[in-house]
């Protein structure tokens, strides 16, 4: 078994395996598999949101598979999207890594995965556990996005010498750093709800909370949008829009929830976007 891994390690390291797998087929594969991922996310929101329920957190429910503790959940699911890239940064011949816009895209993208793989799931305070439905699905997607954006910026995303200088790079950064802050910080007043030894729900105040009730969400749609403006590529874009289909739904089932839950909730809270939706 460890031969045959090292085998296959070495092989996937290879240079002729990644000159046999790149060129024009592999980018047109990309870009149908950003479609791809755009249209099964849509379909797989609208069944598993508006049909069977929300399977995850409050609503999570036995039927969805066995329990994974939170912890080793977050820590499995996400590592993907950090590990894939890497592995096509160490062994593939992404000769575009040689232009600085492609390395400082890629530098976001696993930055973003180092936190969320590696320190986000020890900063989780009693978090429910994930069904196991919903950790493979998870996982399936970290890996499929992983490897999408790892394999577009590194072998296929082509930049202009000065588009670190270009407004909308710029713009695009600023709403990266601006997403990520809102969404960290909303994480932040999450986790500090309950006191010590204290249980049950509470209407989250502070921060995007007093404006939407899915202010974690909105600072990673934010986040991401950012990046797809800055990446400029329809693999960042597809991201970009799952992660607002997904997100968003799950924004909504929290709204409708907190309303149902708290008679005194803000009823002047909309449910994603600030004093609009």
């Amino acid at each position: 078994m460890e031969s045959a891994a090292v085998l296959a390690c070495t092989f996937l390291c290879s240079e002729a395996f990644w000159q046999r797998v790149s060129g024009p087929q592999e980018e047109q594969l990309l870009k149908q598999m950003s479609y791809a991922m755009v249209g099964f996310l849509i379909l797989a929101v609208m069944f598993v949101v508006h049909r069977a329920g929300a399977p995850y957190g409050r609503y999570a429910s036995n039927s969805y598979g066995y329990p994974v503790p939170a912890t080793l959940a977050w820590m499995v699911q996400e590592s993907p999207a950090f590990l894939f890239p890497v592995m096509l940064v160490l062994c593939s011949d992404g000769d575009r890594l040689s232009f600085w816009p492609n390395r400082f895209l890629l530098g976001l993208f696993l930055l973003h995965y180092f936190y969320r793989a590696f320190i986000f799931p020890f900063l989780i305070r009693g978090g429910k556990s994930v069904p196991f439905f919903v950790f493979v699905s998870a996982f399936i997607f970290c890996s499929y996005n992983g490897y999408l954006q790892g394999r577009s910026l590194t072998n296929y995303a082509e930049y202009s010498s000065n588009w670190l200088t270009e407004l909308r790079f710029i713009l695009g950064i600023a709403a990266w750093l601006g997403g990520l802050l809102i969404n960290m910080h909303s994480d932040y007043i999450l986790r500090n709800l309950r006191k010590p030894g204290e249980t049950g729900y509470k209407i989250p105040t502070g921060g995007m909370f007093e404006y939407v009730s899915g202010a974690n969400f909105f600072g990673e749609i934010v986040e991401w949008s950012g990046f797809a403006l800055a990446c400029n590529t329809l693999e960042s874009t597809a991201f970009a829009t799952s992660t607002l289909l997904v997100l968003g739904s799950r924004a909504y089932a929290h709204h409708q929830w907190y309303l149902n839950k708290f008679e005194d909730y803000p009823c002047s809270r909309k449910i994603l976007i600030p004093f609009v939706f």
